[in-house]
């Protein structure tokens, strides 16, 4: 877009809208692997610690 002499405003208008959209892919992969361990028959350890790892992971797209 900024090769082809398109207006800037327009430029960052795209720009915002593809970084919300990955914006909210990352959060529906961290949603979905929520859902997963809320739902696993697993142990509270395992629990935990997968809570902990999608903390972080949720956090990294701050």
């Amino acid at each position: 877009m900024i090769e082809a002499g398109r207006d800037c405003a327009e430029v960052v208008t795209q720009l915002a809208a593809t970084s919300r959209a990955l914006d909210r892919a990352g959060f529906k992969i961290v949603a979905s692997g929520l859902r997963q361990c809320l739902e696993a028959d697993g142990g509270a350890a395992e629990t935990a610690s997968a809570e902990a790892e999608l903390e972080h992971l949720f956090l990294s797209l701050a």
